[in-house]
């Protein structure tokens, strides 16, 4: 357990430019914190003891103002920025290395059964207030843009904004051009 806590808390000092320390971090990080405690009851929901998951993982969420399903399928090097409001549901997946802003929900579409949350993949980033909502797939590398609504499955490496959400592709020539003033002269 102690391993698992020294490498979501250097995760957090490598992702947040804003991290001076590791005691700031451990100290004043929610999303760090609420990870643990899902980790915790995460193990406690998988040894069928889903009352007190609950009640720990609600009790967090009162604190922190980040609420994760002990059911959640989470892997490593979950990045939480600003963590209030955050929402991921019983049957949510998400994969290694997935960065998530404040306002976020991963949620459902209605009261079916059985898997009914998205699927993120590695390597994923979800915008400030983004809702990627039902059992969709969210493919690795891809961005979703702030306050976009997700309803239908990302393609790998794509980048998707809007309400509802599109994915949208850049040129090469446009991606270049916002990055690098050199080529702005050539153009």
């Amino acid at each position: 357990m102690f391993k698992t806590f020294r490498e979501e808390a250097r995760n957090v000092l490598e992702k947040d430019p804003a991290a001076k320390n590791m005691l700031e971090v451990v100290l004043c990080y929610p999303g760090l914190h609420a990870v643990l405690f899902y980790r915790f009851t995460h193990k406690l929901y998988k040894r069928k003891w889903f009352v007190l998951a609950r009640v720990i993982s609600q009790i967090v969420r009162n604190f922190t103002g980040i609420e994760i399903h002990p059911g959640a399928q989470i892997g490593k090097g979950l990045f939480i920025d600003h963590g209030m409001g955050i929402v991921i549901g019983e049957t949510a997946e998400v994969g290694d290395n997935v960065t998530i802003y404040h306002g976020v929900t991963l949620g459902g579409t209605g009261k079916d059964k059985g898997k009914r949350h998205p699927t993120v993949g590695d390597n994923v980033l979800i915008g400030a207030g983004a809702k990627v909502l039902g059992p969709i797939k969210i493919g690795s590398d891809s961005k979703i843009g702030a306050n976009s609504v997700v309803l239908k499955e990302v393609p790998e490496g794509s980048t998707v904004v809007g309400v509802p959400g599109r994915v949208v592709t850049p040129s090469a020539q446009k991606v270049t051009y916002i990055y690098n003033d050199e080529d702005t002269k050539k153009a």
